[in-house]
């Protein structure tokens, strides 16, 4: 396993992993084992992405248009809601029981890192569902169909093409930066008393170090995901508690300890 250094501001020299491209299913493989290991705190978290996406269906119902910018926000912040899986990955890898109360306000730790990351990707979100609105509102003014027949109107009726490609191609730059910005970020900042700048970076050096690795783990990530959503939302309370601890492997992976 090769190593890769350089300077990162704030902070002396960090070092990052090259990793071989399968590595993702090894930390999706440690994730499950997570996930077996505190089965009912890590359900608490997947109950609560539920949660979430059944909000979103139903602040986006009567707005079909959003549907898609939602969708992508969700993907956006998720990385944040899972702090807690990361502190029970923590607990778990130090050998100490994981407790409920210690996973949802592992954020004390670094409060103000990560209120800033917090408001970093509350601004994508905001930016992209604006972005969006716009887009449909230029190309299709209100000819939007109602949310049953939403999602097949726009990848296979749409008489756009202009507009699919561009607003896959804006939708997916905005959601590969912030997976490179994120994709170490939040597990960091949970281990070490970092500044978020200095975690954003690193995770920039990760994703330059590791590129079949991160597509792979991308790829993972949206899979997973929408398999769940495709499972009337209950999957995701076993997807994404997995995810959410497989991040926390795949970031001790890549960043080897101090």
């Amino acid at each position: 396993m090769d190593y890769v250094t350089g300077p990162v501001p704030g902070v002396a020299e960090f070092a990052v992993r090259v990793v071989e491209p399968s590595r993702p299913l090894r930390w999706l493989a440690a994730g499950w084992q997570d996930f077996r290991r505190a089965p009912q705190l890590s359900l608490f978290f997947g109950a609560a992405f539920v949660l979430a996406g059944l909000m979103i269906l139903v602040v986006a119902s009567p707005r079909p248009y959003l549907i898609t910018s939602m969708i992508s926000g969700y993907f956006l912040v998720a990385p944040f809601l899972a702090l807690g899986l990361y502190q029970i990955s923590r607990r778990l890898e130090a050998g100490e029981p994981p407790v409920l109360g210690d996973a949802v306000t592992a954020w004390r730790g670094n409060n103000h890192s990560f209120g800033l990351f917090a408001a970093f990707l509350g601004f994508a979100f905001i930016f992209w569902e604006r972005l969006s609105a716009i887009l449909f509102g230029l190309f299709h003014g209100r000819d939007i169909p109602p949310m049953e027949t939403f999602t097949g109107w726009l990848f296979l009726v749409s008489d756009n093409p202009v507009f699919l490609l561009l607003y896959l191609t804006v939708g997916g730059a905005l959601a590969a930066l912030v997976f490179a910005l994120s994709v170490v970020s939040v597990p960091m900042l949970l281990d070490r008393r970092i500044d978020v700048v200095t975690a954003a970076v690193i995770s920039l050096r990760v994703v330059a170090a590791n590129p079949l690795a991160m597509v792979l783990w991308a790829a993972c990530i949206v899979a997973l995901t929408l398999a769940g959503t495709m499972l009337l939302l209950l999957g995701l309370a076993v997807a994404m508690p997995v995810l959410g601890h497989a991040t926390w492997h795949a970031y001790r992976d890549l960043v080897p300890a101090e």
